[in-house]
This record gives C-alpha cells, sequence and structure tokens, in this order.
C-alpha cells in the first residue's frame, strides 16, 4: 500500500479549486492541473518510478474535460484498488458569488457557450451532483476571501501543526549595483560607519570576524539591530498568516560587500531562533 495522499481538487468553475491548488504546490504538493481522469492511475505509477521521493499529489479535475463524467467510479476505484488513499476536495459556492466572480474576472464560463453564466453554473451543478456525492470533504466558499480559503484548506488537509514554516531569504547587497527586484523587503543600512574607509578592513567582507565586529559593535547598529529585530518579530508571522510561505528581506549598503553581510549574517539566528527557515545570500560580495 502506498502512502502517497492522492487529492482530486473538482466542484464548480469559479469556486477557487486554483487557488487550493497553490496552497497545496506551496506546502509541498505536486500539483496537476486538468488532468484527464482516465491518465490518473498512469500518472500515479509514473511518479514513482525511479525516484526515492514521491511527494503527496494534488490534480484538479473538472469540467473542462467532461469525459471524465462517464466513468470516474470506475477510475477512482482502480486507483484505490493499486493502493493510493484518495481524497476528493469538492468546491462550490452560491449563484451570486459565482456569478461576480466571472463578472470581476471578464472569464468565460466553461458551459457558457450559447447561454449565460447562470445557465452554465446551473448546468454544471446538475453535471457534478454525482462526484460530489462521493467527495471526502465539501468547501463552501461563496463568503470566504482567498486568505480564508487556504486557511481552510490548510486546517482540512495538513491540520494546522502541520503547517510549513515561513521561509525568509536575507540578501545582502550594493546599491551601487541596483535594488533586487524579487525583494519584499528592503532596507538601506548605508547610515553606519563603512569599514571601506578603514585601510586594514577594506579588502575584507562581511564574512570576516574583524569586519563584523567593526559594523554590530557601532552604537547605531546595535540600536537598529534591537528595533529591526522586534519589527522583524512583529510582522514576518504575519506575513505568513496572510499566506506568504517566501519571503525576500533585501539589506544594502554601498557596495554591498561590508555593512549588508555583516547585518545579513547577524540575523541568521535571530530569524532562526524564531522558527522561520532562513536563506542567506550575498548577490554583490565579490563585485568592486
Amino acid at each position: 500500500m502506498s502512502r502517497k495522499r492522492v487529492l482530486i481538487l473538482t466542484g464548480l468553475s469559479g469556486s477557487g479549486k486554483s487557488s487550493a491548488a497553490r496552497v497545496l504546490e506551496d506546502e509541498g504538493f505536486f500539483v496537476v492541473d486538468n488532468l484527464p481522469l482516465a491518465l490518473l492511475p498512469r500518472f500515479l505509477q509514473l511518479t514513482e518510478q525511479g525516484v526515492r521521493f514521491t511527494p503527496d499529489v494534488a490534480v484538479v479535475i473538472d469540467i473542462r474535460n467532461r469525459d471524465f463524467l462517464a466513468d470516474y467510479e470506475t477510475t477512482l476505484q482502480q486507483v484505490r484498488e493499486e493502493g493510493y488513499p484518495v481524497e476528493i476536495l469538492f468546491f462550490e459556492a452560491n449563484d451570486e458569488a459565482l456569478i461576480r466572480r466571472y463578472s470581476e474576472t471578464r472569464r468565460r464560463h466553461p458551459l457558457a457557450r450559447q447561454e449565460g453564466v447562470p445557465e452554465g453554473i446551473a448546468r454544471e451543478r446538475q453535471l457534478m451532483a454525482g462526484f460530489k456525492r462521493l467527495a471526502t470533504v465539501v468547501f463552501d466558499t461563496s463568503g470566504l476571501t482567498v486568505h480564508g480559503l487556504r486557511d481552510q484548506v490548510l486546517e482540512t488537509v495538513l491540520g494546522r501543526s502541520s503547517k510549513m514554516p515561513l521561509v525568509v531569504k536575507v540578501q545582502s547587497f550594493g546599491f551601487r549595483y541596483g535594488l533586487p527586484i524579487e525583494s519584499d523587503l528592503v532596507f538601506d543600512v548605508r547610515f553606519l560607519p563603512n569599514p571601506h574607509f578603514i585601510e586594514e578592513l577594506r579588502p575584507l567582507t562581511g564574512l570576516n570576524s574583524e569586519v563584523r565586529e567593526y559594523v554590530v559593535q557601532q552604537p547605531a547598529c546595535r540600536d537598529f539591530l534591537a528595533k529591526f529585530q522586534d519589527m522583524l518579530k512583529f510582522l514576518l508571522p504575519y506575513y505568513r498568516q496572510e499566506g506568504k510561505s517566501y519571503l525576500t528581506l533585501s539589506i544594502g549598503c554601498t557596495g554591498g560587500r561590508h555593512r549588508s553581510v555583516s547585518l545579513a549574517e547577524e540575523l541568521r539566528p535571530f530569524l532562526a531562533g524564531q522558527g522561520f527557515v532562513v536563506e542567506i545570500s550575498h548577490r554583490d560580495i565579490d563585485k568592486g
């Protein structure tokens, strides 16, 4: 029997399946959108060939491929007999919410080619009624925001304690070479005394203990670090709560070799101690 979890995300168009799929992808699931259900058994076999670790799988299957409605029970039975614990997450919403979403996104309902959106929704409800009865859980997303949907999916699928920690990438850089465009937060530490003007420190970098000690022991730096860490302690849990799984924190000085590198390294133990996964990089340390 396989221990791989297999989730089928299905339901009404516009009810949040794609948002749920992105949530699961962020949490480590291997996600496939619009896979024909008949290919699911073969797909699951392929994911386990020649690999040591096979992640849990989430597959979005819906009315875009109507053939699955003809023999879904047979296919699901086959998958279960092969040892895969299939769970069906069915997403729906009331007509008002679905019509509003289609109006806001200006997308066409897959069944509303000759008819309007309300008629397409009604037809889809009828076609999906049998599949809904097989659902492990039904999500009504009518009054949910994207963040609310994310919380419900994580709580149902993984449990609160299983939620992956926020990954914080701390990146040093030099303003001389431009801002890192991938940054979520940018901090300028050019106000600190520059080791570049200390002859014996100039050829070194913030990875050297002499430079780091010089930077961190400055009174302005000690005050900055205390306030900076307090702010991060406040901010980062809210970023995670709002759905952020990866955050890039960029710290810049003039050349990206001394002050920014020292402070990025100084933040490593603090962030790890707060329960975040920490990645450190120094974009411009070898320049200049």
